[in-house]
């Protein structure tokens, strides 16, 4: 039978020659790491040089019970090295000073026990087999290592992906958080606030967005944060208007003016009205990301709506008395109006219909409106009243 492991090879009286070796090799190793490991190159007093010596001794020792004992539990100490893995992470090193490490251990390793079983006597074929063993058990340490190295590396990630997902929910709640409160919580989220900044508000309902794959396309100096129904993501307002549309394809979005992180809830709450009312029907919705820059009026009326339904209904009331065919074809035709300045062929092209019917209902719009076409404030209440009633439905 195959031995699963190559230590699980050798005889285990292997063991007893080793054993007497250990203490002193310990000592060797830790000197030798602090000689040939940079990183290491350091006073080993302190908990550093204790987690070093631990790990030294905790993998000599545990070695040399496997070899005495196949049987022995192979999970046991394995947290000496998971943890050895996270103190790298945490102390903001990678992970090629730990693993050289390991590299120069093993090599100290067999020098001295290889000197020791030659002087017991051992087999060359065993002296084989131990190295192998020797090499084999320090890529397992190594695993380990790296294991507890992307645990923490994942832990860090988690949280500070939860710090940002609260400084952006500090950015744009209502009331404002205060300045000093945002400000510590950018220190605890490590982004830098930006001198200005826009709200990207995507509607979630029924896509399955996610905010982390939507923090995850649009990078690290994004802040996102599910702010329900929406995903809410806080961008430096610079030059990414590309890459937004990119990000949010297939997904109704809105984007908010640009803005001093300090009035980054103005932005959101544009943006979030925006997609309102394009949810309601009253702005139209082409498919593409809404700039809120593009709807100032539509987010002025839509402010109040029952408001701006008095207004409608003020302004346009000598329509009422017509058919709902006619109330249409004529708000129309008084909308193009309004829009082309008078210009009867320009209505009549915006309309497609012929000029002669622009001017018989333009002719029924005086009947019904009066001198109130021939003033300037009039019609701007008129064009005013003719958006509110769109932006009412």
């Amino acid at each position: 039978m195959v031995a699963e492991h190559p230590w699980e090879a050798l005889p285990p009286e292997v063991a007893e020659v080793l054993r007497p070796e250990l203490p002193a090799l310990a000592d060797e190793i830790v000197a030798e790491l602090s000689r040939g490991v940079p990183d290491y190159a350091r006073p080993l007093e302190g908990p550093f040089g204790q987690a070093l010596r631990t790990g030294v001794e905790e993998a000599l020792g545990r070695f040399t019970t496997m070899v005495a004992n196949p049987d022995a539990d192979p999970e046991a100490g394995r947290e000496v090295y998971l943890n050895l893995g996270r103190g790298e992470m945490r102390a903001g090193r990678s992970m090629d000073a730990l693993l050289a490490a390991y590299r120069l251990g093993a090599r100290v390793a067999w020098r001295r026990l290889a000197a020791a079983g030659e002087r017991a006597g051992l087999e060359p074929h065993t002296l084989y087999a131990l190295a192998e063993a020797i090499f084999a058990y320090i890529d397992e340490l190594s695993a380990e290592s790296i294991e507890g190295y992307a645990r923490e590396q994942a832990a860090a990630a988690g949280a500070l992906q939860r710090r940002r997902q609260r400084l952006a929910a500090l950015l744009v709640q209502e009331p404002p958080a205060t300045p000093a409160a945002v400000e510590a919580a950018a220190a605890s989220a490590a982004w830098r606030l930006p001198r200005s900044l826009a709200a990207l508000v995507v509607d979630a309902e029924g896509s399955g967005e996610q905010a982390d794959r939507l923090a995850l396309r649009l990078g690290p100096e994004a802040l996102v944060v599910h702010v329900a129904p929406f995903i809410v993501a806080l961008v430096p307002a610079a030059g990414r208007r590309r890459e937004l549309e990119a990000a949010v394809r297939g997904r109704r979005a809105a984007l908010g003016p640009a803005v001093g992180w300090q009035e980054a809830g103005v932005s959101f709450a544009r943006a979030r009205e925006l997609l309102r009312l394009a949810r309601d029907g009253g702005i139209e919705d082409s498919g593409g990301l809404l700039l809120a820059e593009r709807h100032k009026l539509s987010l002025l009326l839509g402010v109040d709506r029952r408001l701006a339904r008095d207004v409608a209904d003020t302004a346009l009331a000598p329509l009422e008395g017509e058919t709902e065919l006619s109330r249409e074809r004529l708000g129309s035709t008084l909308d193009a109006w309004l829009r082309h300045r008078g210009r009867t062929e320009a209505v009549a092209k915006a309309l497609h219909v012929h000029p002669q019917t622009v001017r018989y209902r333009l002719a029924r719009l005086r009947e019904l409106f009066g001198a109130r076409l021939d003033d300037p404030d009039a019609r701007f209440e008129l064009e005013l009243a003719l958006r509110a009633r769109r932006l009412a439905g």
